[in-house]
């Protein structure tokens, strides 16, 4: 049923895909982000939670481009990580307008800064780049409509902490998503500064 209420082009992609019965953390999870409110979701390796992510982005920017400014944000721990999830995405925006950056610690601040400012929907990145494309207006934050963070159990260290506090700082009013598979106290801090009135799901 968490399928049928996606956008139409989402759900042809999934069919496309073979991809037909959602997990039982799905058919949880995407009522509740689509609803628009801040989530943690949080459910053990394998169940469903890189694709929720992907799908629940795709439905809230209307699988179409829009703009020059990032319409929704996405940090991961590391490079290897930007580059696993870009290629998740490009499955299920091939032959779409959508567009997904991948921006790491490997790339020249500098190229990273012209090629977004060019026009992206989907920014994927670290804590440590995204803060410092935040800090050298690299990025437009007044369109960022949602922020997922994926696999956020590295937050609970104190450098990518740091980093993600300085840029939520940044952003106007958006959704938050937290994924993990357990809800770090670090984590969980966060409703004090920018997870206002989360919900949590949980399988």
């Amino acid at each position: 049923m968490a399928f049928k209420k996606l956008h139409p082009a989402i759900q042809e992609k999934l069919t496309s895909l073979e991809i037909e019965t959602p997990t039982a953390f799905q058919i949880k999870s995407i009522p509740v982000i689509k609803s628009g409110a801040n989530v943690f979701c949080i459910a053990p390796k394998d169940s469903g939670k890189t694709t929720t992510l992907i799908l629940t982005t795709l439905h809230k920017l209307k699988y179409q481009a829009s703009g020059n400014a990032p319409r929704a944000v996405i940090v991961v721990e590391n490079t290897k990580r930007v580059l696993e999830l870009h290629e998740a995405f490009l499955l299920f925006t091939k032959r779409s307008s959508i567009r997904v950056y991948a921006s790491h610690d490997e790339l020249h601040i500098d190229m990273q800064k012209s090629e977004i400012f060019e026009g992206v929907d989907i920014l994927i990145s670290t804590p440590k780049m995204l803060n410092k494309l935040f800090l050298a207006n690299g990025v437009h934050t007044s369109q960022i409509k949602l922020f997922s963070i994926d696999d956020a159990a590295f937050l609970s260290l104190e450098s990518p902490y740091t980093a993600m506090m300085s840029i939520t700082q940044s952003i106007q009013k958006c959704q938050y998503v937290i994924y993990t598979e357990h809800l770090h106290p670090k984590l969980k801090r966060f409703e004090s500064y920018f997870m206002e009135y989360p919900k949590t799901v949980k399988v």
